[in-house]
């Protein structure tokens, strides 16, 4: 059963009266019904698409977090061949918010990482709701080192509320750690490619996507803090969250715009959670692009052209 968001609700009346004459159909005028079912399914899609059209900075918040919306291993089925995930961080532990290995991207061998916030219960709780702790952070780095050992581009799916802030993960350095794979990331002398699939939150986020190309599909969002916790800090007010959304400029289209991101990747209309499988082939299409970009390019350039376009941020804004 379909999820609707509370703005999408002339949507759900719709799509419900005609599952209403769907259940009618077999006792009354079929062909009748048939033709309002028609008009009435018609009348839904343009209503989804012109709300969709102009959706605010908190809608699309709330669509990046839509419980439907593709997850990181959806996208590594739906992308990667021979994906072998490793585990650990040779330090402590393994960490199954962060999920990371190697496989084959279009023929091409590739390192890859990405939270999963899971999409039941019991998965959501394995990979605790896709916040990390110091060792998922520590697994990366080693996945990163051994990407440019063997030459092998590193592609990121980004999708994070943010780090893990419990005690717990402080005790063991979670701040350390997210430097350290920041550090990594902008170090790499292969080729890196980050999309934001979902949320991208705070150095949860810059952790993995401090890449030579960073994408971002069209509804995600990207910032250093969620709106709810902006508007606890700003206003000490958590219910205006929304508020906080539209001036933090979290949007693919406001990110573009300053610079913070390099392209914004179409999504399906009424967003990823309605057509998954274009979604996955659209971001596929967009980091095989990216990817293409830096083939035969020297280690130094690689490393100068990413240096550049993060110290551009700076200069510009």
């Amino acid at each position: 059963m379909r999820t609707f968001l509370e703005f999408e609700k002339p949507v759900a009346d719709l799509q419900g009266k005609v599952q209403e004459l769907r259940a009618m159909g077999e006792s009354g005028d079929a062909v009748a019904i048939g033709e309002e079912i028609q008009r009435l399914e018609a009348k839904a899609s343009q209503a989804l698409a012109d709300i969709y059209g102009k959706l605010t900075p908190w809608q699309k918040t709330q669509v990046a977090r839509h419980p439907d919306r593709p997850h990181f291993v959806a996208y590594a089925k739906g992308l990667f061949e021979d994906f072998t995930p490793l585990a650990g961080d040779r330090k402590f532990g393994d960490d199954q918010a962060i999920l990371a290995g190697f496989g084959r991207f279009r023929g091409r061998p590739v390192a890859i990482m990405g939270q999963e916030k899971g999409n039941d219960t019991e998965t959501r709780l394995r990979h605790n709701f896709g916040m990390a702790r110091p060792e998922g952070y520590r697994k990366a780095v080693r996945i990163m080192e051994l990407a440019e050992r063997f030459g092998l581009p590193v592609v990121s799916l980004v999708d994070t509320a943010g780090a893990f802030p419990g005690i717990d993960a402080e005790e063991r350095g979670q701040a350390e750690a997210i430097a350290r794979s920041t550090e990594a990331a902008l170090g790499l002398g292969v080729p890196n490619v980050s999309v934001i699939i979902g949320e991208g939150g705070s150095g949860g986020a810059i952790a993995i996507a401090t890449a030579n190309r960073v994408l971002m599909l069209e509804h995600a969002i990207y910032s250093v803090i969620s709106p709810e916790g902006a508007a606890s800090i700003l206003w000490r007010d958590s219910t205006r969250a929304q508020d906080a959304a539209t001036n933090m400029k979290i949007t693919a289209q406001d990110l573009l715009r300053f610079g913070v991101i390099d392209q914004i990747i179409a999504e399906p209309v009424g967003g990823a959670h309605r057509g998954p499988e274009q979604a996955i082939e659209a971001v596929g299409d967009a980091v095989s692009v990216a990817l293409a970009a830096f083939d035969g390019m020297p280690e130094a350039d690689i490393k100068r052209q990413r240096r550049e376009k993060f110290l551009a941020i700076g200069r510009s804004l």
